[in-house]
């Protein structure tokens, strides 16, 4: 039996994944420390409405249900939702707009309700809702010019794509949710049932790899990002986020995910984050 919206705690709905546990830093030491507690605000906002669009258990209808609890939260039309309540503090208090917070909720809901995307146009306008506005806000909340939302926007894209490219497998196997676009499965002659295999085939690694590279494209756009923001600790936190995508989009194109590891270990992690730092670090 499907549990209800109303059984379901905040705690149980909790996936138990923190911000140390994401593959790109959230909220790192670099951040100044007046900054951190507004965009770990965001941030455990977005992991509870993530949790609920990925709850193995809860029905589509008490998913929506919860995050319409969490935007009526936001909005000042409710209090039930903590996590909702303490970020529209934030935003109160700094004058921040919440449709950052409400396009993620946007995002969230087609989680639920959306399993399939039937091109890369499709997909990248699910990042608009599900990744850019995480970029967005960070910039809002360090006083960034809006100029740089672009740069932003394909940075955080690309990211968004790599974590579903690394995860196609168990998104399929656990929530039979698919982010490669379906006119690239038709055109080779795959199944979606082939991300349930142990070992993807030559022509589902083809399509990984294709996305790989327009990955890379995206990530291409957003090489200046880091170098045209004023705040030398936020630039130098983006500057190893960029770091880390463009080696896991290098990796995807030439290994399996179902079969390989994709994801950076922590000492790999490390090297990759210190190598793109310094520079920035010690540069005029």
């Amino acid at each position: 039996m499907n549990a209800t919206a109303a059984d379901i705690s905040a705690a149980d709905f909790a996936s138990g994944k923190g911000h140390t546990d994401e593959n790109f830093p959230v909220a790192s030491l670099l951040i100044k420390p007046i900054l951190r507690a507004p965009v770990m605000a965001f941030y455990r906002f977005a992991r509870l409405a993530d949790d609920i669009a990925d709850h193995e258990t809860a029905s589509p209808a008490d998913k929506l249900e919860r995050l319409a609890a969490m935007e009526a939260t936001l909005l000042g039309r409710s209090d039930s939702e903590p996590s909702a309540a303490a970020l529209r503090e934030v935003q109160v208090e700094r004058g921040l707009d919440p449709q950052h917070a409400l396009d993620l909720l946007e995002a969230f809901r087609r989680d639920v309700t959306k399993l399939r995307y039937e091109d890369w146009d499709d997909l990248i306008d699910y990042c608009r809702y599900s990744a850019m506005p995480v970029g967005r806000f960070v910039l809002d909340v360090h006083g960034e010019d809006r100029a740089l939302w672009p740069a932003s926007d394909a940075l955080c894209a690309a990211l968004q794509v790599v974590n579903h490219l690394q995860d196609c497998g168990k998104d399929f196997r656990t929530i039979d949710r698919v982010y490669l676009p379906q006119d690239m499965i038709a055109k080779v002659g795959v199944t979606t049932n082939q991300l349930g295999a142990a070992r993807a085939t030559p022509e589902l690694r083809a399509i990984v790899a294709a996305c790989a590279q327009r990955t890379e494209e995206l990530l291409a756009r957003s090489a200046g990002f880091s170098t045209a923001i004023s705040d030398r600790r936020l630039g130098v936190e983006v500057a190893i986020i960029q770091k880390l995508a463009v080696n896991l989009a290098g990796r995807l194109r030439r290994r399996d995910p179902l079969a390989d590891r994709v994801h950076h270990s922590k000492v790999e992690a490390l090297l990759l984050a210190l190598s793109a730092a310094l520079p920035r670090l010690f540069a005029r």
